[in-house]
């Protein structure tokens, strides 16, 4: 009896640890989608400047919608940096980051050491699983004197991707302090934490993510899914459930 009541602890213990792995895989892709993309909505194309709202929650129908006007906006003057920096954004989403790529090479071409479209194309390239090659371009925009926040997330991002969380944190802290109402930011810190099982650190920069101002659903379902890995599946449910 005994021994039975053992095997079915370990049971319970091996399926609770090959969820967190899966589950710690899943993060880091989490943290790719997040902090490597610029969000567009509908009215995006409309605009100058890259947009900061959550594409990434449209319907699929407007979403193609979307990157179709996108691609044609792109096609129709391909010198207009915004229309290419919103359209690579919109491709990221899509999960196409190799086109983002090469929609932002073509950029490149003619806009030279520019901040944005360099920030938007080591952005691609982090969604592309480039790392090394998009921290050498992050590493060229950031200006010590000036930094970017937007390009120390970014580094940030790259950093937690080669493991090097403590950096990274590091960055996300610095940028903070540049752009202290910036929810990505927390939420950044959070996945960061979440990475490296430090779930009730995580749970708390979340937390603290959904309370600004701007805060996503994206973050919001992090959040579920953080209280979910601590077992609390009750609780991750009803905040998920919030988002449908």
């Amino acid at each position: 009896m005994e021994s039975q009541i053992e095997q079915q602890k370990s049971a319970r213990w091996t399926v609770s640890k090959e969820a967190r792995s899966t589950l710690k895989s899943a993060l880091r892709a989490v943290l790719v989608a997040s902090v490597a993309s610029i969000v567009l909505s509908a009215c995006a194309i409309n605009q100058s400047k890259p947009s900061a709202t959550d594409y990434s929650n449209l319907s699929q129908m407007d979403a193609q919608s979307n990157l179709a006007q996108l691609a044609a906006r792109f096609e129709a003057n391909r010198r207009d940096k915004y229309a290419a920096i919103n359209f690579a954004a919109a491709l990221r989403s899509a999960g196409q980051a190799k086109q983002a790529v090469s929609v932002l090479e073509i950029t490149l071409a003619y806009f030279k050491d520019d901040p944005d479209v360099d920030i938007a194309y080591a952005k691609a390239l982090t969604a592309d699983g480039r790392f090394e090659q998009a921290l050498n371009v992050i590493n060229n925009t950031i200006r010590p004197e000036n930094p970017n926040w937007n390009a120390l997330s970014v580094k940030g991002a790259i950093l937690d991707q080669m493991g090097q969380n403590a950096q990274a944190r590091a960055l996300y802290n610095q940028a903070m302090v540049l752009a202290p109402n910036e929810a990505s930011l927390e939420a950044n810190l959070g996945l960061s934490y979440a990475m490296t099982s430090e779930l009730e650190r995580a749970e708390i920069h979340l937390k603290r993510a959904l309370a600004k101002s701007g805060a996503t659903s994206r973050i919001r379902q992090n959040l579920a899914l953080v209280i979910g890995l601590q077992g609390r599946f009750d609780e991750a449910r009803a905040i998920y459930s919030a988002e449908l």
